[in-house]
């Protein structure tokens, strides 16, 4: 009987490096893995959602010397991002391994992944750095929106069934990608 397809789910706060990984992953694992991101998707939204309440809604509750940005999912970015999980469930449906790039914050998303890819091998991953590095990494990047880290930093530990978690501080992307493709077995 031909193995599933496998799906590793990279999840962590914003600037951890997860797209890093997943393209550090396609390089040492010994089959192919396909790189979905959630970043992706995001661009899809029409540029009016951007900021909406229909679709994904930023507001400060943070200050100056501490800036947090809280993140709000309106029905039209819901719906994408359950398209987007449909989509994982399409791709390994036609014997595709991938491995997802992700922020997930709430259970309901966690069991939509589960419900929907149950007769796959699919393993979750936290990536993990302390928040002053990954705040660091926010800053130095230029392209994030400063204070996202901060709010998604405890929101993506709620979950507490990781497969395994790797902490990107002292370990370079190459490193931590070995670490998953060896724990797993890709």
């Amino acid at each position: 009987m031909p193995m599933p397809a496998r799906i590793i789910i990279l999840n962590g706060s914003s600037s951890v490096g997860k797209t890093s990984t997943a393209k550090a992953i396609q390089q040492f694992a010994s089959s192919a893995f396909m790189h979905l991101q959630m970043d992706s998707f995001l661009e899809m939204l029409p540029k009016r959602l951007d900021n909406h309440v229909d679709g994904l809604l930023f507001q400060n509750i943070g200050s100056d010397e501490s800036p947090e940005i809280a993140v709000s999912s309106g029905p039209a970015l819901q719906k994408l991002m359950s398209g987007m999980r449909g989509a994982v469930a399409a791709m390994a449906s036609h014997d595709n391994n991938i491995v997802v790039d992700d922020v997930l914050w709430d259970q309901k998303d966690f069991d939509e992944y589960r419900d929907l890819l149950t007769e796959f091998d699919l393993k979750f991953v936290l990536l993990d750095a302390p928040l002053d590095v990954i705040e660091h990494r926010e800053r130095s990047r230029g392209d994030r929106t400063l204070g996202l880290a901060r709010w998604q930093f405890d929101r993506v530990r709620n979950y507490q069934n990781y497969d395994l978690i790797v902490d990107t501080l002292d370990s370079d992307v190459e490193s931590c990608a070995k670490k998953i493709v060896a724990a797993f077995g890709l």
